[in-house]
């Protein structure tokens, strides 16, 4: 059967499985709330009548500027109901990341924190708010619990678009992709099909719910699939070993997704144990690039291999290792199924030869019909109906994909095009070091010059010219760091992608 909407997936699932826990949220390590599918279809129906009371048609973009909590998934189920747009955003925004925002999105409504209202008031004024405080239990701040299940369903088309993501800026102003009902059925599904995820599965939720990642490929998946939700309000290393270490009925978890970064501090947290994780039968790690030494850390440490997969914003998930079959370290796995790929040689525009490096487009169900208000980058980002990554990468003989790097990471010195993963690969052989980050900056006699800034293993005395000789002996002289800076850790977004133009800034 083909469904036009997201809501009309949710429905079914939600009422073939009226009884069964759908979310068990956790905060502070203790029991917050459980919330049956039968309870999170009532409420999310209150909660769209309380939207279409404010004023909410189809259409209309309606902000998420709240913590990660219950109700803010009632609040999205909600919305996909009446047929409006969520835009989540991060809670943690300030005032001016806000007033681009909140400018650019130009939505109906907005539910937010009580004290982020006077933010949001002097910054749109006319903005209809809907306040909920998610520090206080779910069933005295649940804003629709008074609510009738009345709303007026709308007709809701597989074109319609169901959410705004904003891109993280990292090279300029955030860029909001429009993801359809079709979009994000196509990619849930297909996150279900490729790892098997079903009814009798347990989810260790610890991503936020305003990205992709932790929104779509964790929470849209379950839910589908009719699987029970262990949700932590936030990431803490400690919360989530003692939450998948739990084999008791009530929570014994069975699949977990997370970035790297959270894998290397779950394991600086456990040093030297090794507690037993046979319950989980799968581990997934996304969104940032994951080193073959933590990959095989991971296996070490929690008994099975991760399953390394890649996704953006604009796509959807896109590459996944397989769940049964050889998971290939440093590789973002094979294509997903609906899937079509080209690598494209990002100078000529003439597809790569087999083997070769160029860019990655995309062209499949999940993809972005575009980013709002913004037709100009939207153009720019699509040649003849491909998306254009912005990815370098390329395939091995039997179909795994590796990423090489961005195109507007490399750096150029000299004239000669310099990949800075190439040289991060060299430098994190180098004992002592935990990680790296290689940047180009100003050079008046070369355009740019290749600089490192480097974080050390506790106790570690390695010095900068230990990791240029390293590199000299791996790498041409013009490839070679000339300057290296030790700091204490890489600034990160949320997700754990390095944000190489705050790295340039220790320079």
């Amino acid at each position: 059967m083909r469904y036009k909407s997201l809501a009309d997936c949710f429905v079914e699932t939600f009422s073939a499985r009226a009884d069964k826990p759908a979310i068990t949220f956790l905060r502070d390590g203790g029991l917050e709330t459980q919330i049956s599918y039968g309870q999170l279809q009532r409420d999310s129906s209150r909660m769209a009548g309380v939207f279409q009371g404010l004023g909410v048609v189809k259409g209309d973009r309606v902000i998420l500027f709240i913590r990660k909590s219950l109700v803010f998934v009632v609040a999205h189920l909600a919305l996909q109901k009446i047929g409006a747009v969520t835009v989540p955003l991060n809670p943690g925004f300030k005032k001016s990341e806000m007033a681009y925002l909140l400018q650019d999105a130009d939505a109906a409504a907005i539910l937010l924190e009580p004290e982020s209202e006077a933010l949001v008031r002097e910054l749109e004024p006319r903005l209809k708010i809907l306040a909920v405080d998610t520090r206080r239990p779910y069933q005295e701040e649940n804003v629709g619990r008074h609510a009738a299940e009345n709303f007026i369903p709308p007709e809701i088309s597989a074109d319609d678009a169901g959410l705004i993501i904003y891109t993280s800026g990292t090279t300029g102003q955030p860029k909001g992709a429009v993801l359809t009902q079709a979009n994000l059925i196509h990619d849930a599904r297909n996150v279900i099909g490729i790892w098997e995820i079903s009814h009798i599965d347990v989810l260790c939720h610890a991503l936020p719910l305003f990205h992709v990642h932790g929104l779509g490929f964790a929470l849209h998946t379950a839910l589908l699939a009719g699987a029970h939700t262990v949700m932590l309000d936030q990431f803490s290393p400690g919360r989530v070993i003692e939450t998948l270490s739990r084999k008791d009925n009530f929570a014994a978890c069975t699949v977990f997704m997370a970035v790297p970064a959270m894998y290397v501090k779950l394991m600086a947290f456990l040093g030297a144990r090794l507690p037993s994780f046979d319950h989980v039968r799968l581990w997934t790690c996304g969104s940032a690039p994951l080193q073959p030494a933590d990959f095989e850390r991971i296996g070490r440490v929690f008994g099975k291999e991760p399953v390394e997969r890649e996704g953006m914003s604009e796509t959807g998930m896109n590459f996944s290792n397989p769940l049964r079959g050889r998971r290939k370290p440093g590789s973002i796995g094979m294509a997903l199924p609906g899937l079509a790929v080209r690598i494209v040689d990002p100078v000529t525009g003439a597809q790569a030869a087999a083997g070769r490096t160029g860019e990655l487009w995309l062209k499949g169900p999940a993809i972005t019909p575009g980013y709002w208000r913004k037709p100009e980058e939207t153009a720019r980002s699509f040649e003849r109906g491909w998306f254009k990554t912005g990815d370098l990468g390329h395939a091995d003989a039997d179909g795994y994909f590796y990423l090489t790097d961005r195109i507007k990471h490399i750096i150029i010195s000299g004239g000669e095009n310099i990949s800075p993963k190439e040289i991060e690969a060299v430098i994190n052989q180098v004992d002592g070091v935990a990680e790296s980050s290689v940047v180009g900056v100003a050079d008046e006699r070369w355009g740019e010059k290749v600089v490192a800034a480097v974080v050390k293993k506790p106790g570690s005395k390695v010095g900068a010219a230990e990791i240029q000789a390293a590199c000299k002996r791996h790498l041409h002289d013009w490839k070679c760091p000339k300057a290296v800076v030790f700091v204490k850790e890489l600034p990160r977004n949320t997700m754990g992608k390095v944000l190489k133009e705050k790295v340039k800034a220790s320079f």
